[in-house]
């Protein structure tokens, strides 16, 4: 028994057990024959019942499900800054966070081309109440977040978690994707929650602030869809904080989200990976005493990295541009790209409802308008 036990991910002596108790799930028979639409069923079902390990359940059967989807969803996936890390050191990847399942498939799918130390993920539990999309989470090294907890059960939570990610990355060399923030970014403001980086550093006894992030090798992830195959999902959440009240998530709410973020079209992605942080701590530390002020200082620089790395598309230009009723980006996008933008807006929302409308626009907009407020536009 470990004490990790209530979060962790499969170990490899688990995942054929684990594999075939779901072989013959409906979903599973989904998944693989949208996978390999011409390979017999027979086929995929005994090389699944094969599979001893997690990189050998990646490799062979989830990446080709993520490159299937983005043949059939996207345009092209492009990376950059990864040549830049060394192959065989793991990293804490703290990242701008859109959708549930692709932005930690994506960056997986990126690591196992090149050669990279793969992630353990983070995922919240609430998005794993089935015993199939659990064991399904568990065979893709996610571990789990704890939603809803009371308040002391949730800081030993947060502990557990905190040396749990600390162990991953420090005893078993494996890297880490982590949101910075709980839950998706609605509005397309990407900021990182100081309470992150606190459930963090609780794993950091007896070291600084300083000693301890440089430890963990945090590095900051830009996550750029040219469409956010979400976006009309999350509208009812941003009209809700608009009115000022408190938003109630529908049954099957995260199934319906997680479906729709897999098979909607997304169009062109990007992800770059940031620098690896590390002078910056020893700045920071000789700059504030207050352990507070140390992390809001941290968070700002993931911010910086997050923002300025961001890929602009030319949605975001186009929104930027309708929202301020001004054509001053006009020459990073064409008149049949502002032309589909305006289509995809009125067959998504109803137009005449003003806050609908400058809530799907602003959350295109807000990464132009965030890169121009860092003085990177």
């Amino acid at each position: 028994m470990s004490k990790f036990d209530n979060i962790r991910s499969f170990d490899d002596c688990e995942v054929n057990e684990a594999v075939k108790s779901i072989v013959r799930h409906p979903m599973m028979k989904a998944l693989m024959n949208f996978t390999f639409p011409e390979t017999d069923e027979k086929i995929w079902s005994e090389n699944l019942k094969e599979t001893h390990s997690i990189r050998d359940f990646q490799k062979n059967f989830i990446s080709h499900t993520i490159r299937k989807i983005l043949e059939t969803s996207s345009q092209e996936l492009t990376h950059s800054g990864f040549d830049q890390l060394d192959k065989n050191t793991a990293y804490l990847f703290v990242s701008n966070h859109r959708d549930i399942i692709l932005d930690t498939s994506l960056l997986n799918l990126i690591l196992l081309e090149n050669g990279h130390v793969m992630t353990a993920s983070a995922i919240g539990d609430n998005l794993v109440q089935q015993t199939f999309l659990h064991k399904l989470a568990k065979l893709n090294r996610n571990f789990l977040v704890q939603r809803g907890l009371p308040l002391r059960e949730q800081l030993k939570s947060s502990k557990l978690m905190s040396e749990y990610i600390y162990q991953l990355l420090c005893v078993e060399n494996r890297s880490v994707w982590i949101a910075q923030r709980e839950g998706r970014t609605k509005d397309g403001n990407d900021s990182t929650q100081q309470g992150i980086l606190k459930m963090l550093a609780m794993a950091s006894e007896g070291i600084s602030l300083a000693e301890f992030f440089k430890k963990i090798k945090i590095v900051p992830l830009s996550i750029s869809y040219e469409y956010d195959p979400t976006d009309v999902l999350k509208m009812p959440q941003l009209l809700a904080k608009h009115k000022d009240e408190i938003y109630v998530k529908a049954k099957d709410e995260d199934f319906n989200t997680m479906m729709s973020g897999v098979l909607g079209q997304k169009k062109r992605i990007h992800l770059h990976a940031g620098k690896v942080l590390e002078s910056e701590y020893d700045e920071i530390a000789a700059q504030y005493d207050h352990k507070n002020r140390q992390l809001q200082a941290i968070a700002q620089v993931i911010d910086d990295s997050i923002i300025q790395n961001y890929q602009l598309w030319p949605t975001n230009f186009i929104a930027y541009d309708l929202l301020h009723q001004t054509h001053q980006f006009s020459q990073n996008y064409s008149d049949k790209e502002k032309q589909l933008f305006e289509r995809r807006l009125e067959m998504r929302i109803d137009i005449s409802d003003n806050v609908l409308k400058e809530g799907f626009l602003a959350m295109y907009a807000n990464p132009v308008i965030n890169k121009m407020k860092s003085g990177k536009i």
